[in-house]
């Protein structure tokens, strides 16, 4: 497995700040039925009681609140078309890194602060302050350079992994959308 350099990374941040800033177009969709299964339906229905209806958030999630429950800010990932392209090179070998969404958007602090709220489709979703670090399985997937980038001086801030989000307002989000901001 081939997995993108340090070098390569660097030399691409410029094209990965300069994502739109506004309207991002939907890359990608993807419903995770169970670990490590992945579906790529032409449309999502996102719910605040339950995320994705169907996916593991309800009943697995990563992140909880102190009564148990599963923590909606990060109900929905949002994934940088343009960090997705960068990193993912063996799409036969190598799982898709499983995000809900894959937009070509600017996710950074500066174009996106906490509590933006974006439109996705029909839906409304806010964008939270839990900071999209890459697990230990993107360390795995897409290897270690594409790990530290993340999390390099500087970088935080650029939210290179993404955003995560809660969803305030029920509806379907479909191939054809994009990813609008309406506040914040």
């Amino acid at each position: 497995m081939t997995f993108v350099t340090a070098e390569a990374l660097a030399a691409a941040l410029p094209h990965v700040l300069a994502a739109p800033k506004d309207a991002g177009p939907i890359a990608s969709l993807c419903f995770r039925p169970g670990f490590n299964l992945r579906e790529f339906p032409q449309s999502l229905t996102l719910t605040q009681g339950a995320g994705i209806p169907g996916e593991r958030w309800l009943t697995h999630s990563w992140l909880r609140l102190a009564d148990g429950s599963p923590d909606p800010r990060i109900q929905v990932s949002i994934l940088p078309t343009r960090v997705c392209d960068l990193v993912w090179r063996d799409r036969t070998h190598t799982p898709h890194p499983g995000d809900t969404i894959v937009a070509d958007l600017d996710m950074s602090e500066a174009n996106l602060p906490d509590g933006t709220v974006l439109q996705a489709g029909t839906a409304l979703l806010q964008v939270s302050s839990v900071f999209n670090d890459g697990c230990v399985k993107w360390k795995a997937r897409y290897g270690a350079a594409a790990k530290a980038w993340i999390a390099a001086p500087g970088h935080p801030t650029l939210r290179l992994r993404g955003v995560l989000c809660a969803v305030v307002l029920d509806g379907v989000v479909t191939l054809a959308d994009r990813i609008i901001r309406r506040q914040g």
